[in-house]
């Protein structure tokens, strides 16, 4: 694949409602902008070259989000945005399971599905995140999202793929389910 341009996006919450976090709560963000090899040629049944090629990419914007986070990474989410000369597809064929096991291994382990969301777009684009627990889904303190800007990118024949994360749950969750330390970790849910 071919890396265009980078980006990286970090966001640091040290309070919330008047209540200041023990750990601040960071969230972050990598992209790698690449350029899109069925831009411009509509509809193509087989997608596996951006399949084939997106471990690498996984392995790369994975590596960027443990080092922003000092290696401690608990909860991940994956993204593409899309230029208008491809189709939504295209992002979604760059995050299919071959990424997400890549993204694993690249921060450390974790057993949870890692949620998604791609869209269509051009420079100025902003998408929203999710953010999950790694280990198991049913950790809710974990449910969060994290919304970035790319002023400017994808162009026409672009994608955008990205790799968030966090090093904790959200400050002040109170809404129940397991906890991080009562999780399994096993099934990716509980």
């Amino acid at each position: 694949m071919n890396i265009v341009k980078t980006f990286r996006f970090l966001e640091e919450i040290r309070e919330e409602a008047g209540q200041r976090g023990d750990t601040p709560l960071l969230k972050v963000a990598a992209v790698a902008v690449i350029k899109n090899p069925f831009a411009g040629q509509g509809y193509q049944d087989d997608l596996s070259e951006l399949i084939d090629g997106s471990p690498a990419l996984a392995t790369f914007l994975g590596g960027e989000v443990s080092t922003m986070l000092g290696g401690h990474v608990e909860s991940y989410g994956k993204g593409a945005v899309v230029g208008l000369a491809g189709e939504q597809e295209h992002g979604v064929a760059c995050l299919t399971t071959v990424y997400g096991n890549a993204l694993r291994e690249a921060v450390g382990g974790g057993s949870a599905w890692i949620s998604s969301a791609t869209k269509m777009g051009g420079p100025g684009t902003s998408i929203d995140l999710p953010l999950a627990y790694k280990d198991a889904l049913f950790v809710r303190s974990h449910y969060d999202a994290f919304a970035i800007t790319l002023h400017s990118a994808p162009m026409p024949d672009e994608i955008a793929i990205i790799c968030a994360g966090a090093n904790r749950g959200r400050l002040n969750h109170r809404v129940g389910g397991i906890t991080k330390d009562e999780a399994e970790g096993k099934d990716g849910l509980r």
